[in-house]
């Protein structure tokens, strides 16, 4: 069993300070979240999964040089998970932007298997569209 080489690592800080039971990591194809001491909860997210991020930064974390990076995902089990309070949270945004860009680019995936599922509002059939020539678009003149 090979060990997992993880990308960045952090703590949830409390004033600046890595004093929580919280941990933070990001390998090549996944964002772990693990929390607790004597009972410990360990939640993972696929990155090929993650749709979007979201930096917030309220005064009080940009004090103490933290910030809350919010990521949202297509995963049934964690849609939205927080790393809250991580230092340097622009430089772990755009570190979590680029593996999720390539690990969608290791999975082949396409924009459409982005847009939606069938049924929802963003998933279009291309019978759905009704396309117009040049030649019939003269004659609806």
């Amino acid at each position: 069993m090979e060990s997992i080489q993880y990308l960045w690592k952090d703590r949830k800080r409390r004033l600046g300070l890595p004093l929580s039971f919280t941990r933070y990591s990001l390998s090549e194809d996944r964002l772990f979240c693990e929390t607790g001491l004597l009972n410990l909860k360990a939640d993972e997210v696929l990155l090929y999964r993650v749709q979007d991020l979201e930096l917030t930064m309220t005064l009080g974390q940009r004090i103490f040089g933290v910030g809350t990076v919010c990521v949202h995902s297509s995963d049934k089990s964690i849609p939205h998970l927080d790393l809250k309070n991580v230092k340097h949270p622009r430089e772990v945004k755009e570190l979590i932007h680029r593996s999720v860009e390539q690990a969608k680019e290791r999975r082949r995936m396409r924009a459409t298997e982005l847009l939606g599922k069938e049924g929802s509002p963003a998933y279009h059939d291309e019978d759905d569209f009704d396309f117009i020539s040049d030649e019939d678009h003269d004659e609806m003149d």
